[in-house]
């Protein structure tokens, strides 16, 4: 029951930041391509789909990726950190 609890949390907030960034691909007020990634990320626990597009990133734009990578750590240790506190 928790496994499908938490597959739908991941699938709801992955696709609700890859709206947001499809949204803000339009609009000059919110960030399109980080709320993508941001989605991707999220969604690439769940979805080959989403962790083949990150891998293609990666191969194409190797030094974002890692700042990308290094964000998503550095969010990892701050949830850790506030969920053990």
């Amino acid at each position: 029951m928790m496994a499908l609890a938490r597959k739908t949390l991941i699938h709801l907030v992955g696709w609700s930041f890859i709206l947001l960034g499809i949204v803000g691909l339009f609009l000059p007020v919110l960030q399109g391509v980080l709320f993508l990634l941001i989605g991707l990320l999220v969604l690439s626990k769940e979805s080959k789909w989403a962790k083949d597009i990150l891998h293609r990133i990666e191969k194409r734009y190797p030094v974002q990726y890692q700042k990308m990578h290094e964000f998503k750590e550095q969010l990892k240790k701050r949830f850790l950190r506030f969920v053990q506190n």
